[in-house]
């Protein structure tokens, strides 16, 4: 097991160049201090995320990165519909078995200054913003049982399941109105489970232009992690390099009166306890 506890990927301002580090202060919220200005040391990590070694080099964080690359990604799996109360806001029965959607790699995006680009087919005030507990799967398993489940995983971050409605209520499917380019940020730190034994115990917020538009608990999703790795791994290799993103609570903007949508110069926020907060611009593009 790689021996980092809170791994970033950055451009470091010594030299420019790509690193992996461990935070030096993991009290802090990173994501936050990156857009604040607020110096953040890093020790140096060497290797990948799967095995790296966290030495005793100092670098400083110039710009924080995804902390996983598109390269590293092999599948990014989606939860639809596992809150509770996210379920009785949109007026649906609870789901019998996990809903599943993907998004491609070509979705995944880092924190700020990385934007959620929003192209010419979705701006039509309704895209949307879904705060989510996001996984990665740290080595290969098919067939998990539960108990065994959270052995798989590598660390924990936050994500933002940026949705575009008009697509997404066309169609029976989502995959192709949640999956467009730069509509899956995460960040900013991935943290280790040794330090967040239960992932379900934590807070998770949407914070849109400073206002708190999603306020849940991870202990509401409808199938837990442990349940959602067995579920997913059945007959199917989860490959080390996989996303889960895990669900979102109540409070997404196209239920709320009046709706909240994303547009154009928009700051839209998803803060989770111990992992912090994930930031990002919103940007129209122009073509």
């Amino acid at each position: 097991m790689p021996s980092w506890t809170h791994l970033v990927r950055f451009i470091a301002v010594e030299d420019s160049q790509v690193h992996l580090g461990q935070l030096v202060d993991t009290t802090r919220d990173v994501g936050r201090d990156s857009v604040d200005g607020v110096k953040i040391a890093v020790k140096v990590v060497e290797g990948t995320i799967f095995d790296g070694r966290v030495t005793d080099d100092i670098l400083h964080v110039k710009q924080l990165l995804a902390p996983v690359t598109q390269e590293q990604c092999s599948y990014i799996r989606c939860l639809g519909l596992n809150y509770i109360d996210h379920a009785q806001e949109a007026n649906l029965p609870l789901p019998k078995a996990p809903i599943l959607f993907t998004k491609p790699r070509t979705a995944l995006a880092g924190p700020y200054p990385a934007t959620i680009n929003i192209p010419k087919c979705a701006q039509d005030d309704t895209s949307d913003y879904e705060a989510e507990l996001c996984l990665v799967i740290g080595k290969s398993g098919r067939d998990i049982p539960e108990e065994e489940a959270l052995d798989y995983v590598l660390g924990y971050t936050a994500s933002n399941d940026v949705s575009a409605r008009t697509l997404q209520l066309i169609t029976a499917q989502w995959s192709f109105s949640k999956g467009l380019d730069g509509s899956c940020p995460i960040g900013p730190v991935l943290v280790a489970p040794s330090v967040i034994k239960d992932p379900q115990t934590l807070s998770i917020k949407a914070i849109h232009n400073g206002t708190t538009v999603q306020d849940g608990q991870t202990k509401d999703m409808i199938f837990n992690i442990k349940k959602q790795i067995s579920y997913l791994s059945q007959g199917t290799t989860l490959e080390a390099g996989t996303l889960f993103l895990t669900g979102t609570p109540a409070g997404i903007g196209y239920f709320k009166q009046p709706r909240v949508v994303l547009r154009d110069g928009d700051e839209i926020s998803i803060k989770i306890d111990q992992i912090g907060t994930l930031v990002n611009k919103v940007r129209y593009e122009s073509r």
